[in-house]
């Protein structure tokens, strides 16, 4: 054939570029390993430190919010060689899980809300973890109506819907915000059935206190 020349091959280049390439991707599957444990406690710890806010233990919260804090920051260490391993999905959902616990916990202490420069973590767990924190503050709302605090459960409410208000604002490509836009759906979902529910509990809740009023004027 035209153009050739005789074949060559040096199978030691071969060699040390496979050599080469093993301890990159050995190096890369234990750094790929230690974070997907780490993702694990992140993951475990955030979990916790959500419960015991419910429970209404802060001191139990922000001590296991402390801990998931911690394993992030060694996860962000062992996964900045490897910008693609920040990206998957083990690492955001460690990362987002993190940032629904830790926003729970700055809104109920009256701490504002931290940014994602503030917690070092990417922007897209962060906006996915500020979707997932609707329904928590959700959960929280209905636990405040039972125990008849409806101003803080309406409160709560205004910030679900701003929370939503804002997701929506967010219009990009799933593959850039993956799962966002769902989250947006899910929220608005929440905010609608919450508003609803407080509008129907407050009016029964006043119309009971005034029936109870009523029948101590006729007893007296």
């Amino acid at each position: 054939m035209a153009g050739w020349v005789n074949p060559s091959f040096d199978r030691e280049k071969l060699r040390s570029v496979i050599d080469s390439a093993e301890r990159v991707l050995s190096e890369r599957d234990k750094a790929r390993e230690e974070a997907i444990r780490l993702a694990r406690d992140v993951v475990r710890y955030s979990g916790w430190a959500v419960t015991a806010v419910h429970k209404g233990s802060l001191e139990e919260a922000w001590g296991h919010l402390a801990r998931a804090e911690e394993a992030v920051g060694m996860l962000r260490s062992i996964l900045e060689p490897y910008p693609d391993l920040m990206t998957a999905g083990f690492a955001n959902n460690a990362f987002s899980e993190y940032v629904e616990a830790r926003l729970f916990i700055d809104i109920i202490t009256g701490r504002g809300l931290s940014s994602p420069d503030e917690l070092r973590v990417p922007i897209v767990p962060y906006i996915q973890g500020l979707g997932d924190l609707v329904g928590e503050l959700r959960r929280l709302s209905l636990e405040l109506v039972r125990r008849g605090e409806f101003r803080k459960a309406w409160s709560l409410l205004d910030i679900m819907e701003a929370i939503y208000l804002e997701l929506r604002s967010l219009d990009y490509p799933e593959a850039l915000l993956p799962g966002v836009r769902h989250k947006a759906d899910v929220a608005r979902r929440l905010v609608d059935d919450t508003k609803a529910m407080l509008a129907d509990l407050e009016s029964r809740s006043q119309l009971e206190a005034r029936l109870k009023e009523v029948l101590k004027r006729l007893e007296a």
